[in-house]
C-alpha cells in the first residue's frame, strides 16, 4: 500500500474535506501546513489524512475521524485555531470545508471486481 494513503478502518467514520486556493502571500504557509498535518494525525480520534496541491495553488486535504466529537475537538485545538486565523487573513483567497460520513470504502485495483 502507498504511504500517501491514509489507512482507515471499516466504515462508518467521518471525512473532513478542505479545498483551498492559496493566495499569493504564502509566507510561512509550508511550515504551518506541515505542522498542522502532523498535529492533526496525532489528535485523539484522527484516523489519518491525505493531501495534494496542484501547480495553481489549489489544494485538497482530507482528514478522517472516528466521530463528530473528534472533529469538533480538532476544530477548537489551540494551534489549529492560530493556523485557521492565518489562513483566513493571509494564505487563502477562497476555501471550502465539507464534513461527510463515510458509509462504504474499498481499495484496489487488486482484488476489486466490477460486478
Amino acid at each position: 500500500m502507498n504511504d500517501r494513503f491514509a489507512k482507515t478502518p471499516e466504515p462508518p467514520y467521518y471525512a473532513v474535506i478542505f479545498t483551498a486556493q492559496r493566495s499569493e502571500d504564502d509566507t510561512g504557509y509550508a511550515q504551518m501546513a506541515n505542522n498542522m498535518f502532523e498535529l492533526a494525525t496525532k489528535q485523539s480520534g484522527c484516523l489519518g489524512a491525505e493531501s495534494t496541491r496542484d501547480e495553481h495553488g489549489v489544494g485538497i486535504t482530507v482528514s478522517y475521524w472516528k466521530d463528530e466529537e473528534s472533529i469538533l475537538a480538532w476544530k477548537h485545538q489551540a494551534q489549529h485555531l492560530v493556523a485557521q486565523q492565518h489562513g483566513m487573513e493571509r494564505w487563502y483567497s477562497h476555501y471550502e470545508l465539507r464534513v461527510a460520513k463515510v458509509e462504504r470504502a474499498y481499495s484496489g485495483p487488486a482484488g476489486r471486481s466490477l460486478g
